[in-house]
């Protein structure tokens, strides 16, 4: 069985966007039965449902940097992740559990958005950075985690691991893309980034996107 998370978030003013993302958040507890999580200010909203792997007494999510200025969640495995940590230990990061996915945190604090090139593994993960107003969502080079996304004609951004708790958000329109499915019926699957819908992306193998 593969090892999995689940994430979610919305993204952009909503009065009812805690409540959406909790019953997004209630239908991937099958992804991460052990633990739940949720980061909430006034302009996003993250969601993570754990599978404990690795401390899984204290890697609560969603990570959070020292100054409690960038926001994590995250569903995957880094490999070599120790390494990663040592160099952001000497640079004077402080990390509050030894888990992986910790790392994405202060990398990101200490070189940007530049620092998922020193990833190493399969992974999806959203950020937030309160500072600068920016959530940034990303996957690894070979699409092992899935992380499907709407952006909505008022600028408001949904994501989530399954494109069918994406679905609970009632703003994402249902109608089927013709050429999805014509490639559904011809391979047997749809290629990244399309998925059944037209209002819908997967975020491709090696990409990231960012909101802000």
């Amino acid at each position: 069985m593969w090892l999995m998370c689940g994430i979610a978030g919305l993204a952009g003013m909503s009065s009812e966007r805690r409540a959406v993302l909790e019953r997004i958040s209630a239908d991937l507890v099958h992804r991460g039965p052990d633990e739940s999580g949720v980061y909430d200010d006034d302009q996003v909203t993250l969601a993570i449902r754990r599978l404990s792997i690795i401390d899984v007494a204290d890697g609560h999510q969603p990570y959070r940097n020292e100054r409690d200025t960038v926001h994590v969640v995250f569903n995957g495995e880094i490999y070599g992740f120790a390494k990663l940590r040592a160099r952001l230990e000497r640079a004077g990061h402080r990390f509050a559990s030894d888990t992986d996915g910790e790392v994405i945190a202060h990398a990101y604090e200490e070189d940007g958005t530049d620092f998922v090139r020193e990833l190493d593994g399969m992974f999806a993960f959203a950020l937030w950075d309160q500072e600068a107003q920016e959530l940034v969502i990303a996957r690894d080079r070979l699409g092992k985690k899935p992380l499907f996304f709407a952006h909505h004609p008022d600028g408001t951004l949904s994501f989530a691991s399954e494109l069918g708790s994406l679905l609970l958000d009632q703003r994402v329109a249902r109608q089927v893309d013709p050429d999805a499915l014509a490639e559904y019926l011809q391979f047997g699957y749809i290629p990244s980034p399309r998925p059944i819908l037209r209002s819908v992306r997967k975020l491709a193998p090696g990409t990231m996107l960012t909101w802000d």
